[in-house]
């Protein structure tokens, strides 16, 4: 498996939670030396684009955040064509589930795992897709995207019912299991819900999902978590069950 990194992740671009110093960093603490890391590039406007309005990029452009945002859907792309052949996460920001086609809010600018499976399809790598969301909150954003789109999937964990994320995999039809993973149903964070160990579990369902109905295709692509003390563990337990 391989994680998707740029130092720029590190830069604190704005006044918000997810773009706090210290972040990434107790992440990286945790699995720089478990893992493989692939240097991304920042998407093309024309990326952007299969998702968001012309209009919605530009107000992105005239907010300062255009080059990170566009460095984050690099890193959502780049993790998803690693995914083709084997497991990737891409350790990004700013996140990007609460992205929809017009408008964007809570932390999030352009949405990095929506961009990312469209372009899949665009490429003919895939025909369907599920997206898998664990976060404290529900990827509105995500869900706005493909709201007229049957090929694709997207399922939002309800509280701690890990057990739903299994009863979606094995009812509908993928090519591929793109993961919106935020860590922010910890205990310890804003949630109050999940064990570290949970995240390992999560992890072991979508692989023995992915590889029995996908040939193994899958990705995660980081959105919330808070919590320093234990943001990276928790990273760190989910790769261990998704590897």
């Amino acid at each position: 498996m391989k994680v998707v990194f740029h130092p720029d992740y590190l830069k604190v671009y704005a006044n918000d939670p997810a773009a706090s110093k210290g972040r990434l960093e107790c992440i990286l603490e945790e699995i720089e030396k478990d893992y493989e890391f692939v240097t991304p590039t920042p998407a093309k406007l024309e990326d952007v684009l299969l998702v968001h309005t012309p209009e919605y990029v530009e107000e992105v452009k005239e907010s300062g955040v255009y080059d990170i945002a566009v460095l984050a859907v690099g890193g959502a792309i780049t993790a998803s064509k690693i995914a083709i052949e084997e497991p990737a996460f891409a350790l990004i920001r700013p996140p990007g589930h609460h992205a929809s086609p017009d408008r964007g809010w809570g932390f999030c600018y352009f949405n990095n795992v929506a961009i990312s499976v469209r372009k899949l399809m665009r490429e003919d790598l895939i025909k369907r897709a599920v997206i898998v969301d664990f976060d404290l909150h529900f990827g509105d954003g995500t869900a706005n995207a493909f709201c007229m789109d049957k090929r694709v999937v997207y399922h939002h964990m309800p509280g701690d019912d890990i057990s739903s994320i299994e009863d979606v995999l094995k009812t509908v039809e993928y090519d591929i299991i793109a993961v919106s993973a935020g860590f922010d149903k910890h205990k310890m964070d804003w949630g109050y819900y999940l064990e570290t160990e949970d995240y390992m579990e999560i992890g072991r369902i979508i692989k023995e999902y992915a590889e029995e109905n996908c040939f193994g295709r899958r990705y995660a692509v980081l959105e919330g978590g808070y919590n320093c003390k234990v943001l990276g563990k928790n990273v760190k337990a989910f790769l261990k069950g998704f590897e």
